[in-house]
């Protein structure tokens, strides 16, 4: 592993870690297309959760849950 690579891999999981929650080896065993859907800009055609959307994913949690 190059230094150049070493720093920059561990400068990228660092902020996984801060922004995004992963644990060493979530970043590790992700793909770099994982990589870039997570810190990739917006999707400029998707749309916003509405509000229905919301209600359906909120009641399908709480069938799990309970």
């Amino acid at each position: 592993m190059s230094e150049t690579f070493g720093a920059g891999a561990r400068l990228l999981a660092g902020h996984m870690a801060r922004l995004h929650g992963w644990q060493p080896g979530e970043f590790w065993q992700a793909t770099p297309a994982e990589l870039a859907a997570v810190l990739g800009p917006p999707d400029p055609s998707a749309r916003p959760l509405d509000r229905a959307s919301l209600n359906h994913l909120m009641e399908f949690d709480n069938d799990r849950s309970g």
